[in-house]
């Protein structure tokens, strides 16, 4: 019945991989979104809440949700920006220093899990497709 419902299918397909990513952070008492937006954090300290929910492609309100849960786990601190004392700058803590390498194997392991079950080609593929229907519908929201 639904399949050639783009919805339906990559909805199924988010809830499995969210079991799989959330399995992969349980041990650092992470969400998916935590890990994620951590390791954004980790890799390029400094931006400003809009800038990481831009790269995040999620709504502000949601960042400031998951960027509060991990502040109160004292894995980020906010601080006013030089140029804008309103905006404020996430940046690591060296509590999130400290497991940035276990983050990245565990997120890595999940890769490659994936890539073995799905072969190194298809699961390049899939992601490339999935990224290119991600761009078009939001150029076609913009």
């Amino acid at each position: 019945m639904f399949d050639h419902c783009l919805y339906f299918n990559t909805t199924a397909l988010a809830r499995l991989l969210e079991r799989e990513w959330t399995t992969a952070f349980a041990s650092f008492a992470l969400t998916p979104p935590q890990a994620f937006l951590l390791r954004l954090v980790l890799e390029r300290p400094g931006l400003s809440q809009r800038e990481l929910a831009d790269a995040m492609t999620i709504a502000r309100p949601t960042a400031t949700r998951v960027l509060d849960g991990l502040e109160t786990k004292k894995l980020i601190v906010r601080r006013a920006g030089k140029a804008d004392g309103r905006e404020q700058r996430i940046h690591p803590t060296p509590k999130a220093e400290a497991i940035r390498d276990g983050l990245n194997a565990s997120s890595g392991g999940v890769t490659r899990r994936l890539k073995q079950l799905l072969g190194p080609q298809v699961f390049e593929q899939t992601v490339g497709k999935l990224r290119a229907v991600r761009a078009a519908l939001g150029d076609a929201a913009s």
